[in-house]
């Protein structure tokens, strides 16, 4: 059985964020705007996107 993945874009630059939202953002692997990532659905990744969602767009789940 394939593992559930969901797909991440940074949407909005981390800078004058919580620095704790810049740390959840490097966490999800993103590091540039517009940038893509394909990530394991689990509940800590759902978690670190509810946390920054002002910031990144989820493209597919």
């Amino acid at each position: 059985m394939a593992k559930k993945t969901v797909k991440v874009q940074l949407v909005r630059s981390p800078i004058g964020c919580q620095p704790k939202h810049r740390l959840s953002v490097k966490g999800l692997g993103l590091s540039k705007i517009n940038q893509v990532r394909e990530l394991e659905d689990t509940p800590a990744v759902r978690g670190m996107i509810n946390k920054v969602n002002y910031l990144v767009r989820v493209i597919e789940e």
